[in-house]
C-alpha cells in the first residue's frame, strides 16, 4: 500500500469468510459485531457480474483508455490513462447492468434481513477503475456520508477477479473500536471541514500508533464485503497493468434518515470538499491528538 509492503502471516491477515452461516441473520449480525465486517464467497451469480464488468470495460474502451491492442476483457490500461470513477450520469445512462448488481433484489432482500426492516440503497454510487499505482489511503467512510444514520453499510464487490497483485480492499480490523479516532476524525464531515479525506497512507503509522490488524484477500467475481462508516479502510496498491474495477455500494433501513447528498434523482454529491484550500490531514491529527 503506497509503497508500504505488508506481508501476509505478519501484519496482514486473511479476512474470515462468513458462508458458512449464510442464511442466518441472527448468526449474520453476531459475527458483525464481532469482526466489524462480513465477507460472502459468490454472493452474486457470475455472469450478471462479468456482463457488468464488460459494459465498465466498453465505457472506458469508449474513453480511450483501454490499450488497444489488448482484449477488451483483460481492462489492459491504455499509456496515459489513469485511475478514474465511473460519474452518477454515466452510471444511470449507460451502465444499466451494473444498476441491476448493486440495487438487485437479493441485495435488498439480504439487507432486509440483516438489518430487520425494510433496506434501501443510496442512488449514488461508487464506481471505480483503479490503474496501475491506484490505492485507497485509509479512512472512516463517516467522514464522506455522515449526515444521516450511523446504522449504514457498505458493500464493497469487485467485477471481475481481483488478486492481492491488483490491489483490493484493506481492511483495519479493530478500528471500529478507536473511540479517541471515532471522536475526533470520525465526528468530521468533508464538505463543512475541508479537511483531507484519508487519515493515513501509511499502514505502519496506523496501526504503530492505534493497534489493530490489517487484512485482506483475493476476490473472485460474485464475492461481496459488508463494513459499517467506522471500519477503517483503503486498498492495496495496483501492482498490474490492468484495472481493477470495483463498486462500493450502500445500503441502510429505509426508516432511517439518510444523508441527503446521494439521495435523489440528481444526488447533490460532495459540494465543499476539494473546494478552496483543505486543512491538511497531519495538521488535524496534530491537533486531535491522533
Amino acid at each position: 500500500m503506497n509503497e508500504h509492503a505488508l506481508e501476509f502471516g505478519k501484519n496482514i491477515v486473511e479476512l474470515r469468510n462468513s458462508n458458512d452461516i449464510l442464511g442466518d441473520f441472527e448468526a449474520l449480525r453476531r459475527r458483525y459485531a464481532e469482526d466489524g465486517y462480513l465477507l460472502i464467497r459468490g454472493f452474486h451469480d457470475r455472469q450478471p457480474v462479468l456482463d457488468a464488468r464488460l459494459e465498465m470495460l466498453r465505457e472506458l474502451q469508449d474513453r480511450g483508455m483501454l490499450n488497444p491492442g489488448a482484449p477488451l476483457e483483460d481492462g489492459e490500461i491504455a499509456a496515459g490513462a489513469e485511475s478514474t470513477m465511473f460519474e452518477h450520469e454515466v452510471t444511470y445512462d449507460r451502465l444499466p447492468t451494473v444498476l441491476d448488481v448493486v440495487n438487485s433484489d437479493r441485495l435488498i432482500e439480504f439487507f432486509s434481513g440483516f438489518l430487520q426492516g425494510s433496506a434501501m440503497t443510496f442512488d449514488f454510487k461508487w464506481l471505480r477503475a483503479t490503474g496501475p499505482g491506484g490505492f485507497a489511503g485509509l479512512h472512516y467512510d463517516r467522514v464522506y456520508m455522515g449526515r444521516g444514520t450511523e446504522n449504514l453499510h457498505t458493500c464493497w464487490m469487485p467485477y471481475g477477479d481481483v488478486p492481492l497483485a491488483m490491489g483490493p480492499l484493506l481492511l483495519l480490523l479493530g478500528s471500529q473500536n478507536f473511540e479517541k479516532v471515532k471522536a475526533s476524525y470520525g465526528e468530521m464531515d468533508v464538505d463543512i471541514d475541508k479537511v483531507q479525506g484519508s487519515f493515513s497512507e501509511d499502514p505502519f503509522e496506523v496501526m504503530e500508533k492505534h493497534g489493530g490488524q490489517f487484512a485482506s484477500s483475493n476476490f473472485q467475481v460474485g464475492d461481496i464485503i459488508i463494513f459499517g462508516i467506522f471500519m477503517m479502510h483503503g486498498s492495496l496498491s495496483n501492482t498490474t497493468s490492468r484495472y481493477r474495477l470495483s463498486s462500493d455500494t450502500r445500503y441502510q433501513l429505509a426508516s432511517e434518515p439518510a444523508d441527503e447528498r446521494w439521495i435523489g434523482e440528481n444526488p447533490k454529491q460532495h459540494y465543499g470538499w476539494k473546494t478552496g484550500k483543505l486543512v491538511n490531514m497531519n495538521t488535524a491529527r496534530n491537533e486531535w491528538g491522533v
